[in-house]
């Protein structure tokens, strides 16, 4: 399993269900998280001035993360639009 084409939140979701039964928990279970999310995404946060420890921190985090990135690139292509109008 990997995010790939899935919003952070779908991959949350779908993450927390494979997870409930691996017999993961603790580190081990961050680790297996941050390997299958997206690169782009891990980065910011393993680089963050605080970066997240456990794995609710690390899901918090990223779904966080995504939003803004997404909201960020839905306003930019709001002012292109306007942009193109006027």
């Amino acid at each position: 399993m990997k995010q790939e084409g899935k919003t952070i939140k779908e991959f949350v979701q779908e993450f927390k269900q494979t997870a409930r039964g691996s017999g993961y928990e603790g580190r081990p279970l961050v680790e297996e998280f941050r390997r299958k999310m997206s690169e782009t995404i891990r980065k910011k946060l393993i680089e963050a001035e605080r970066p997240p420890t456990s794995i609710e921190q690390w899901y918090k985090c990223a779904i966080n993360l995504d939003r803004h990135w997404r909201e960020s690139k839905r306003e930019k292509e709001r002012i292109r639009r306007q942009w193109e109008q006027e």
